[in-house]
């Protein structure tokens, strides 16, 4: 079979028909669950298991679990805070501390959940630490994953045990700062992700980060992230300096995801300016669609705390909304893009569709060309 005009370097590298990654998103695993990741790595593109907030032997057993889907090539991504010098492995300790240092954060919350009249839910989710992220990491060295994603943070005490064993690390970042650390780091990927894209994001747009970065990172190639959910935008990130593509919120909407519902109808019937950055659920800059909940802290005028403690502080907040099954009340992590997309498909449609799509505007515009 003939190689899609979309065969870049990525491709032969790690061993994919299509330099499309499924992003790595999610808190434990919904987003990204191991059916979506083997649908789209057996697609031709690269599934990615989004393991943050899951303990080891969770990060393990999903990583067999997609090993016995498909034996094509998949990844991890993981976060990895620069700084976790106010995690402690426990929970309840983290929590103590957090009332102490604290009170009018936690007074705010407690009105919070009377006023949104949830009733008290027990809290499964691990204390985020050193101890609890280098057991996932130890897990990806020992399952020998292809690939590798610090979705955040610093991955240059991950890259040489990695390379040790022949898996490839990639670095998301937001700025070119943070690129020039990810190159330092000896990633072999960086990860440009735009403004406009969902969870976690920075402040600068694709149009000037994408070729920003892979002029400063060069010869490390660069993979395009935010805002890349169809063939049009796949090219543009192509054409901006890109090898590959990073993409989350088209894949929100796969027939495989496992996220609520009721966040997959929010994506769908939302509108660009309906998903909007808070650092309400976990500390760091995030794009997610408007709820309650952020409203109450946009008009708080409390200041977020830093992760992990205010993702510690909410997950009273986000248990609650669970048990009680109102998902309107939970972060929704979602792009701009989703005010383009309008319906669910299996994983391998929105894949190749976008791939076809790709193909059919880069005829487009070689036939251009020739007039």
């Amino acid at each position: 079979m003939a190689k899609s005009v979309l065969h870049t370097s990525l491709c032969d590298d790690l061993k994919i028909e299509y330099p499309v990654f499924l992003a790595g998103m999610g808190v434990k695993g919904k987003a990204t669950p191991p059916e979506l990741v083997a649908a789209v790595s057996e697609a031709g593109g690269m599934g990615i298991l989004g393991c943050s907030w899951l303990d080891h032997e969770e990060v393990r057993r999903r990583i067999r679990a997609v090993r016995k889907l498909t034996d094509k090539p998949f990844g991890v991504d993981l976060l990895l805070p620069a700084s976790m010098a106010d995690a402690v492995p426990d929970r309840a300790e983290m929590k103590a501390r957090i009332a102490k240092d604290f009170p009018k954060h936690v007074e705010f919350v407690e009105q919070l959940h009377e006023k949104l009249n949830l009733k008290p839910a027990p809290d499964n989710k691990p204390a985020m630490s050193a101890e609890f992220i280098r057991r996932q990491v130890d897990v990806c060295i020992e399952e020998k994953i292809a690939v590798f994603a610090a979705g955040l943070g610093d991955p240059s005490w991950v890259v040489p045990m990695a390379h040790s064993v022949g898996i490839k690390v990639m670095g998301l970042v937001g700025n070119v700062r943070g690129a020039e650390r990810q190159k330092k780091a000896g990633v072999d990927y960086v990860i440009a992700q735009g403004y406009e894209a969902g969870g976690h994001t920075g402040t600068i747009a694709n149009f000037p980060l994408i070729p920003m970065v892979a002029d400063a990172v060069a010869p490390v190639p660069v993979i395009a992230a935010g805002a890349i959910a169809d063939g049009r935008t796949l090219v543009a990130g192509l054409a901006l300096g890109a090898v590959g593509a990073w993409i989350g919120t088209a894949f929100l909407l796969a027939e495989e995801s496992h996220v609520f519902p009721k966040h997959q109808e929010e994506i769908i019937k939302g509108r660009a300016e309906d998903f909007i950055v808070t650092r309400a659920y976990t500390g760091k800059t995030a794009r997610d669609y408007k709820n309650e909940v952020i409203k109450a802290w946009d008009d708080s005028g409390l200041k977020a705390l830093p992760m992990p403690l205010q993702g510690v502080l909410m997950d009273d907040i986000v248990s609650a909304a669970d048990a009680a099954g109102r998902a309107e009340l939970i972060n929704n992590p979602a792009g701009q893009i989703a005010g383009m997309l309008n319906r669910k498909r299996p994983a391998k449609e929105i894949l190749l569709s976008m791939v076809r799509e790709a193909e059919e505007g880069i005829a487009r515009l070689a036939a251009m060309r020739k007039r």
